[in-house]
């Protein structure tokens, strides 16, 4: 019901949409440049697609209808285990067939660069045994950027869908904290040749003390990276 009317009010160019599977779980990881990316993304898949959001949008009469309405699941983050819940939130999704978003750098990107992914996506992927779609949108920080309250009419963006990275490809291949490292890297490697993004290697909000990036993703890590649940991504949509 809505879809249409965003595209009037937008230019949505879309590509890749066919390498969609039609049914059963699968997690498409975009990267996050604007409040709208969730929004825009949910709208223009042919499936329902949820992402974990921020309970605090149940508050607000602008987002209270709207989000729920197309997809979205509200996770109380003010205490406990805030990512363990958005995981469980998103295996439950996901066992029942459907498609999660999550956004793998966890927080919008200030400057419109790409930053390192966490790897809550990978370990939800080999758990379930279903693939991860990288996807690249690029325009919509110009429709709504990241501290304008309205976004702004007429404009154009674009969402692309990657190839499928699929978790075959790396249960087998060492611990299992590399397996993820190494999976959501490929991920954010796909993220950046679609969109054309600077890459850093660290997570958005670290000091700068990275290392050149490798031009293609190892099969294996160096940097015995130990992810844990307390470095798992706030899987919120917005």
């Amino acid at each position: 019901m809505l879809a249409p009317v965003a595209t009037k009010l937008w230019t949505i160019e879309r590509s890749g949409y066919d390498r969609l599977p039609d049914d059963g779980p699968a997690i498409l990881c975009p990267n996050h440049i604007s409040f709208l990316d969730s929004a825009f993304l949910m709208l223009t898949v042919p499936r329902n697609i949820s992402f974990v959001g921020k309970a605090e949008y149940m508050d607000s009469w602008k987002t209270k209808f709207l989000f729920p309405a197309m997809g979205m699941i509200p996770i109380d983050r003010s205490g406990g285990d805030k990512s363990q819940a958005a995981l469980d939130a998103a295996a439950e999704v996901l066992g029942r067939g459907e498609l999660f978003g999550i956004f793998p750098e966890g927080t919008r990107s200030r400057d419109g660069d790409l930053y390192k992914g966490r790897t809550g996506a990978a370990r939800l992927a080999m758990q379930i045994g279903c693939p991860i779609f990288p996807v690249g949108i690029v325009g919509t920080d110009d429709i709504q950027p990241i501290d304008a309250n309205m976004p702004k009419l007429g404009k154009a963006c674009s969402i692309t869908i990657g190839r499928p990275i699929l978790p075959e490809r790396y249960r087998g291949r060492g611990p299992e904290h590399l397996a993820w490292r190494s999976m959501i890297d490929e991920v954010m490697f796909e993220i950046r040749d679609m969109t054309g993004q600077q890459y850093h290697n660290r997570y958005s909000g670290e000091p700068e003390t990275e290392t050149p990036t490798p031009s293609k993703v190892a099969s294996v890590h160096d940097d015995a990276e130990h992810e844990t649940a307390a470095s798992e991504p706030h899987l919120v949509a917005v």
